[in-house]
């Protein structure tokens, strides 16, 4: 049975949020706070917890510092932002700094339903649309912090870690891109693997990080 804890003030969304992750997980333990103090106060209390939605503009929060505080002051329980921002580079800010996912207010009812699945499974979300989006203003204002891949090591990469990369990039599982590409779970495992290795990252968050601007299709052509 999961124990999530889901920090945002807005009883309404505290309500929808809630009816989402019982229709998939019935027995699912839940506690609400509308602060980040209060949110705090339960993370340390309650140290079972298995994860908590984090609203980005809660009371207290003061931007992405709200993460880093709760992460620094309960660093086992993975933290999930969800917030109607939209800004790609939020988005990144937010892995970087910690969280294990990234959840958007707009997102479906089936789409929320199955970030959650995949955070639950131990896998990190992104929302794709979002992340591989390449607007003039992302490219104009580039991070100093931004991972680039080198062409020759994305050239190193066979075509089938090129395929299984593409998927990662898209927050799809190891489960959901052996389903996908008709291969074994553990085959995807290896390449995954393979692909760290090649691009000298050391896990799946720089990994997909750093994928996030390449035009697969011209690196598939070959």
């Amino acid at each position: 049975m999961y124990k999530i804890l889901i920090a945002d003030d807005h009883p309404l969304f505290r309500e929808a949020i809630s009816n989402v992750i019982h229709t998939s997980f019935p027995d699912c333990e839940l506690l609400e706070s509308q602060t980040l103090d209060a949110a705090l106060e339960v993370s340390l209390e309650r140290d079972d917890l298995d994860l908590i939605l984090l609203d980005l503009n809660m009371p207290g929060m003061n931007g992405l510092n709200g993460l880093i505080t709760l992460r620094n002051e309960s660093p086992t329980i993975p933290v999930v932002i969800v917030s109607a921002e939209e800004d790609k580079q939020i988005v990144l800010q937010a892995i970087t700094y910690g969280a294990v996912g990234f959840i958007t207010k707009s997102s479906s009812r089936e789409q929320m339903t199955n970030a959650l699945k995949q955070i639950l499974a131990g896998n990190v979300y992104l929302p794709s649309d979002i992340i591989r989006s390449n607007s003039p203003e992302t490219r104009r204002q580039p991070r100093n912090d931004d991972r680039r891949i080198a062409p020759e090591m994305l050239s190193s990469l066979t075509r089938r870690q090129l395929l299984v990369l593409e998927r990662m990039s898209t927050g799809e599982s190891n489960k959901q891109i052996a389903y996908n590409l008709n291969i074994a779970e553990t085959t995807v495992k290896a390449h995954v693997s393979a692909i760290l290795r090649k691009l000298n990252v050391h896990n799946r968050i720089q990994a997909v990080l750093s994928a996030g601007n390449i035009n697969f299709s011209e690196y598939l052509k070959r």
